[in-house]
């Protein structure tokens, strides 16, 4: 039998490094990666018989929509958005859909979709909730705090001058203008000395500047730094899950404010420790009893939620690979 990984397209601007966490957190369980799949050409594949874990986001190329027959698909931690859902789930997708449920979806929001098709579908969780294999001992953990695309969602000066289109689109829904909404809002919730020592990473590289070998490099390194953190505070799931299950304290901030991010955390943001910002008038608060802000000495622990979805998951994703 033959074990196949997912790898992604990049946009012209950039790539997200958290597409290729969620796979590291697939090849855990596969005893070699004979081939790496293009998540957008799933259908084009002309190989033998493979096993692929679908996890994550389904899909961009949502006209490649199915996979070929030839991928022996186990379907855990599966999200299929709103803006995907009327063209995958065409008479010929429930048909696959069906053929290979349950389907474990890594949001409720998938879940209750693939349901109202008729389609045997439950709530799983994401498997980077299983990345406990990079957990460390706390006599390794240091001193570092990262801030992590908080509030990635806001606009930025490098999305809103990407290409004269898009400058004279900000021009019009008034993007250009709210370029220090970003700043202004973590000010209100993180201490200014934090803001100046942490170390900020961005999870959206530039585009075609990197190897598919390098992409997963940058995912293992980032794991290992989130792993030794003494705080992580972020905007990306796939930087908060993982810092769950390598037991490392983490803060979610939640400023997503459109319907195609917000569908995908549902049954999610209960896992974490988190603020919730209204993205128009910066006003927030928290679930973890935060006084003041967030500064250097700020400690919180984790809720411990993930484990009940983390367990299953591993069995499931073992007694795939294991069945003959």
């Amino acid at each position: 039998m033959l074990y196949g990984l997912l790898k992604y397209e990049e946009n012209k601007q950039n790539f997200n490094v958290g597409d290729n966490i969620q796979s590291l957190a697939a090849k855990q369980y596969l005893p070699q990666v004979d081939e790496y799949l293009n998540r957008e050409e799933l259908a084009d594949y002309k190989g033998d018989k493979i096993k692929v874990i679908m996890n994550g986001w389904f899909t961009h190329n949502v006209h490649n929509w199915v996979p070929a027959e030839n991928i022996e698909p186990l379907f855990v931690s599966f999200h299929i958005n709103n803006t995907a859902a009327p063209h995958m789930l065409s008479e010929k997708g429930i048909a696959y859909l069906k053929k290979h449920e349950p389907i474990g979806c890594r949001d409720q929001f998938s879940a209750d979709t693939l349901k109202a098709k008729g389609i045997d579908a439950y709530f799983t969780g994401c498997l980077t909730l299983t990345l406990d294999t990079y957990k460390v001992d706390d006599s390794e953990r240091g001193d570092d705090i990262y801030i992590v695309d908080p509030l990635y969602s806001y606009p930025s000066f490098e999305k809103v001058t990407y290409n004269y289109k898009r400058f004279l689109r900000s021009i019009q829904n008034g993007k250009l203008f709210n370029l220090s909404k970003k700043k202004k809002h973590l000010s209100n919730f993180i201490d200014e000395d934090l803001m100046k020592s942490a170390i900020f990473i961005n999870q959206e590289p530039a585009a075609n500047t990197y190897t598919n070998e390098q992409k997963f490099a940058m995912g293992e390194d980032l794991l290992h730094k989130y792993a030794k953190a003494k705080l992580v505070i972020t905007s990306r799931i796939h930087c908060a899950l993982p810092c769950l299950a390598m037991g490392t304290p983490v803060i979610f901030v939640n400023g997503f404010d459109s319907f195609v991010d917000s569908c995908r955390f549902d049954g999610i943001l209960d896992l974490f420790n988190r603020i919730d910002i209204d993205a128009k008038t910066g006003n927030f608060s928290s679930n973890f009893g935060l006084e003041g802000k967030i500064n250097k000495n700020t400690m919180v622990k984790n809720l411990g939620r993930h484990h009940a979805l983390a367990e299953p998951l591993k069995q499931k994703c073992r007694d795939f690979i294991n069945k003959q």
